[in-house]
């Protein structure tokens, strides 16, 4: 360990203890799953299994020293759920359902009596959607020529109680049975299942003798099986009887089948319900149906109305994805990730806060004091120094696109944080490269080894600067300049440090801190531009460091995160698409179609994807950030803020100017009032329509559209005709 640590800078904090929890805990079952599966590979597996352990396949991994086996390839799932409820029953890609937390998983097979089968798992493609008409359903749909399966899952509400429902639609041109089975895994490996029984009345699963899973007719058969007797699908393949209507199985692997005879052409629809533990809600009335939720509450929500249909879906599943994960608290993603973080919990809330959840967002930052130390520090994990810099950020952001003043539990709760920062940065030093920056800490953002990274002190000024906006607003004008003199002397402080890296080292560029080279953890320090306008447009540090991370650490068109991730991150990519954007720079348009395209067919994003297999190889399957950003580069697309002026349409795509199709987007919050802007199409001319609501003047409209001159606009309550340039 003490070799091990020389390789960061000294810390005071060297990993945090919540995130050493965890490890422990995900690779704890990485254990379980290498003593379990690689031994037992006659067993009908989950997808990434599958693939992962099949040395035909791109995705096959061998398994050698690794002690622990982990999904890496294929870490993709959706959610349904419940815009009240922290409550996220799963669907992997071939349609595995896992209604609860971290626990086991049903699965759905047609078994031909012949010896033929259609198991999801091991089927090389299948067809899914998330189709949100519904409120959230994942449909899965599995095809061979003689076998035919479809699966839908949603989320439902019975007598105020949450519960899991699939409806299983199967044909065969055989007889057959449908199976539904019962496995003691899930998306992540192995999770114990010792006590199996059926209650034949009732025609239900007791599972571990707390969870049910009920049918909605009897099966004609029902089979299970102990770990030493192998999985329950040999035993319907063998046509050999199972232990009964009960097993237990001290291992923890028993698996269950309930078998439903399939007549030749003949479809059949069964349903199946899996009762859900009742979390805590974000308010104790009656819930509303599911579908009824959603609509109430996506109304008076930011629309986007473009003519790409892909773009269109993407942008709605992500508003989803951020209303589904700030239930209760809010959290990046309904499994690997169902914890806090401020740092996401501040960027999701932003961008549903542009959206126009303002009352949402205020419920949660009401919370945030809670997570606060007396010392100031608002606390997810320890040695992580970016959180009070964004609290502050986002009540600033908040003040400022709400027109509100602050609750005054919120101003007690910036100045302690703003105090926290004051009194965390090394002052004293001197003469060293790191001198009045904060403490070197842990890079959760998989920068690098704990330094004194510039992402933390980027947010932490920023912080400062919104803190003292907040003070003026608030008319304490003594605390906005007390304020803004730290801020200054720290900004100060970061440019110096930038300034005394060496040529050779920062390449034009900001390096992760002052003690790196040029490398992928550069991406923290484009924080200073988006989202955080520390720089003006035009910067050469900001477009240096961007060129070379698109130079250098790009991999089939996306930003290649090498440290940790592994794989194409859809959410730092979008962030260098937001600084081509906003620096005026060619690329922004490629970056946003290179994500769109890496979305799973449900429109997720996990937090890295595998640069060969497309899945996910890092963090949760569905992740709230990445919907997050990709809000953003909508909304920023359309609307976006400059130096107190708004710039419309620079970001939209020329091609659907060229469909002569209407394009909007709105109403989004800003510091001016809620603006829908809309570019229309009448009598073969364009017209920028600015719909809003003002409640102060902004300095300037520019409407810079592509292909068409800039126009800065007087009175946007009128439509202003746009002019296509000229050819030379």
């Amino acid at each position: 360990m003490s070799r091990l640590r020389r390789f960061a800078q000294p810390s005071e904090v060297h990993e945090p203890i919540e995130l050493l929890r965890a490890g422990i805990l995900f690779h704890a079952r990485g254990v379980i799953n290498a003593r379990a599966i690689q031994h037992n590979l006659d067993w009908v597996w989950p997808f990434w299994v599958e693939k992962q352990f099949n040395p035909e396949d791109n995705s096959f991994i061998p398994r050698a020293f690794s002690i622990s086996h982990v999904n890496l390839t294929h870490r993709n799932w959706t959610a349904v759920g419940h815009p009240e409820m922290s409550v996220y029953p799963l669907v992997d890609p071939r349609g595995l359902v896992t209604p609860h937390f971290d626990g086991w998983s049903l699965d759905f097979w047609i078994i031909d009596h012949n010896g033929m089968h259609l198991l999801p798992s091991r089927e090389k493609s299948a067809k899914q959607e998330w189709r949100l008409s519904s409120g959230l359903e994942v449909l899965t749909g599995l095809k061979q020529s003689q076998r035919e399966l479809q699966l839908s899952t949603v989320l439902e509400v019975r007598d105020n109680c949450p519960q899991a429902r699939i409806n299983i639609s199967a044909r065969s041109t055989a007889r057959s049975w449908l199976v539904v089975s019962l496995r003691p895994y899930n998306p992540e490996g192995i999770q114990f299942v010792e006590r199996l029984e059926f209650q034949e009345q009732s025609a239900r699963w007791l599972v571990d003798n707390r969870r049910f899973v009920i049918f909605s007719h009897k099966p004609q058969q029902v089979l299970h099986s102990r770990y030493k007797d192998g999985d329950v699908f040999h035993s319907i393949r063998n046509n050999t009887p199972g232990s009964g209507y009960a097993v237990k199985c001290e291992v923890g692997m028993a698996t269950g089948a309930a078998l439903f005879d399939l007549e030749q052409e003949s479809p059949m629809e069964l349903d199946v319900t899996v009762p859900l533990t009742m979390e805590k809600s974000r308010k104790t009335r009656s819930l509303m149906p599911v579908k009824d939720s959603w609509d109430k509450a996506l109304q008076n929500t930011a629309r986007l109305h473009v003519p790409d249909e892909r773009i269109r879906f993407l942008y709605d599943a992500a508003v989803r994805s951020l209303v589904l994960f700030s239930a209760d608290d809010v959290v990046p993603g309904p499994y690997t990730y169902k914890r806090f973080w401020f740092r996401d919990a501040c960027l999701m809330l932003h961008s549903m806060l542009t959206l126009g959840f303002a009352d949402r967002c205020a419920e949660h930052i009401d919370k945030f004091p809670r997570r606060q130390k007396y010392s100031g520090y608002f606390h997810s994990q320890e040695g992580e120094w970016d959180s009070n810099g964004q609290v502050l950020w986002l009540m600033g952001r908040y003040q400022a696109l709400t027109g509100q003043d602050l609750k005054k539990s919120w101003w007690k709760s910036m100045k302690k944080a703003v105090k926290w920062i004051e009194h965390k940065r090394l002052t004293k030093i001197r003469d060293r490269p790191h001198a009045g920056l904060l403490p070197a800490g842990f890079s959760a953002e998989h920068l690098g080894p704990n330094d004194y990274y510039y992402w933390d002190n980027f947010w932490s000024l920023a912080g400062l600067h919104a803190a003292a906006g907040i003070a003026e607003a608030g008319q304490d004008l003594g605390l906005s300049g007390k304020i803004s003199a730290v801020a200054d002397e720290y900004q100060k402080a970061i440019r110096n440090s930038i300034a005394s890296i060496p040529l050779n080292r920062k390449k034009g560029g900001i390096p992760a801190s002052p003690y790196r080279r040029m490398d992928s953890g550069a991406i923290g320090s484009l924080s200073a531009d988006y989202p955080l306008q520390l720089y003006p447009p035009g910067s050469p540090e900001i477009i240096n460091t961007a060129k070379f991370l698109m130079e250098n650490c790009f991999y089939k068109k996306g930003f290649f995160q090498d440290m940790i991730h592994s794989g194409v991150n859809a959410y730092l990519t979008l962030a260098i698409a937001q600084t081509l954007l906003r620096h005026n720079v060619p690329g922004f348009q490629d970056l946003v179609m290179t994500i769109a395209q890496l979305a799973s067919p449900t429109g997720q994003w996990p937090e890295a994807i595998h640069p060969i297999t497309g899945g996910g190889c890092m963090g949760d399957g569905q992740h709230g950030w990445a919907a997050a950003e990709w809000i953003m580069s909508m909304r920023n697309m359309f609307v976006r803020e400059e130096n107190k002026s708004l710039i419309l349409f620079s970001g939209v795509f020329p091609e659907w100017l060229e469909k002569k199709e209407d394009i909007s987007f709105g109403p989004t919050l800003t510091p001016y009032g809620p603006v829908t802007a809309a570019l229309v199409h009448e009598h073969g001319r364009v017209f920028a329509r600015v719909d809003a609501q003002w409640h102060r003047s902004p300095q300037s409209i520019i409407i810079a559209a592509p292909g068409h001159e800039q126009v800065q606009v007087s009175d946007p309550g009128r439509p202003v005709q746009l002019t296509a340039y000229r050819a030379q």
